[in-house]
């Protein structure tokens, strides 16, 4: 693993670093936007006053921090893969280039030493999962690394409620930042309540430090609600994705397909705001991650 110089002198000297994952760059958004959302919310991270670590992997070797070339080609390369925890053996002993995903960002920042990690949102537990057995591999990971992870909930398409009891059963600690529901990613509620709810980031840092002095080795889900004002409108976003779950239902989309299909569903058939409101919801993210590295170095 390769950490930027940048991102080692923070690291050695206290200073307060935000990880970034990738794969928003890689895979989540079409060019040119994609390099330009990733300089901003880099951006973001140094106007909260902490140092940005983008995570990815670059011919086989894992980077965390990543130079103007390399966050260049992590937006541009057609051969970039999407790398989960489980990939990153095979493609450093293959010397493949990949952009991680939350389970693998995750992994590698935790490796590095930092403590914050901001995303969009969540994998979690999949709808029909007593039928298909799917769960993404980010709860599995979050139920043994010491991670704080600032994300808008989970994805609306998934099983709220399960993914939310799966992590209880993973010890992953879930603190509503300011809400005492927890999120719906394009949604500012779920409609399911969080347990702890923290008022901002002095009091999220002290959850931290708390749990580092107990020696807990889980993570903190940081769960940061949309601002209303950038939620996707409600009564579209139910009525989008039951017209999208029954399409896929129709089409025979199964197993691992049906994420993409989904999320792709939502992009068109709202027009495109789906994708804004799910932005809106990673920079709000990185800045609240920002402020808590601070309060957590200080």
């Amino acid at each position: 693993m390769i950490i930027s110089p940048e991102v080692r002198a923070a690291l050695d000297t206290g200073r307060p670093v935000v990880a970034l994952e990738s794969t928003i760059i890689a895979h989540g958004l079409p060019r040119p936007r994609n390099a330009a959302v990733a300089a901003e919310l880099e951006g973001l991270v140094r106007a909260g006053g902490a140092v940005p670590a983008t995570v990815a992997v670059i011919d086989g070797t894992p980077r965390v921090g990543l130079g103007k070339e390399e966050l260049d080609r992590v937006a541009n390369d057609d051969g970039m893969r999407k790398l989960s925890v489980r990939d990153l053996a095979p493609a450093g002993a293959l010397g493949a280039s990949g952009a991680t995903t939350v389970s693998a960002t995750a992994y590698l920042a935790a490796r590095a030493g930092i403590r914050v990690f901001a995303t969009g949102g969540l994998g979690g537990v999949h709808r029909d999962w007593t039928a298909t057995q799917d769960e993404s591999a980010d709860l599995g990971l979050l139920g043994r690394t010491r991670i704080a992870v600032v994300c808008a909930g989970v994805k609306s398409i998934l099983d709220v409620p399960a993914t939310l009891q799966r992590l209880e059963t993973l010890g992953v600690t879930v603190l509503g930042y300011g809400t005492d529901e927890f999120p719906g990613f394009y949604l500012r509620s779920s409609g399911q309540p969080v347990d702890w709810t923290v008022g901002g980031p002095r009091e999220a840092a002290a959850v931290l430090r708390t749990q580092d002095g107990l020696g807990v080795s889980a993570a903190v889900v940081v769960a940061n609600p949309v601002p209303e004002a950038e939620q996707l409108d409600p009564a579209l976003h139910d009525r989008v994705l039951a017209e999208g779950l029954a399409a896929a239902e129709r089409e025979e989309v199964t197993g691992q397909a049906v994420t993409p299909y989904l999320l792709a569903y939502l992009t068109e058939h709202t027009a495109g705001a789906s994708l804004e409101a799910n932005l809106a919801a990673v920079r709000g993210n990185v800045r609240v991650g920002a402020e808590i590295a601070r309060c957590l170095a200080g």
